[in-house]
């Protein structure tokens, strides 16, 4: 199965506390961090949720 890379590149500071939930919810921390995640429904509505925050990226 498909996965998606999802990566931080924005300061999650001075963002809505939801925002932020998600971002920890994903286990993104700091600004580069990586992770990996099986690509579902549940985890691309997280990542559009913050998406002016990450950058997405199918991987195989």
């Amino acid at each position: 199965m498909a996965q998606l890379k999802i990566t931080q590149v924005k300061s999650r500071i001075g963002t809505k506390q939801n925002h932020r939930q998600t971002l920890r919810s994903l286990g993104l921390r700091r600004i580069n961090d990586v992770v990996l995640k099986e690509d579902r429904p549940e985890i691309r509505g997280m990542a559009k949720t913050v998406r002016h925050l990450v950058t997405v990226e199918e991987v195989d």
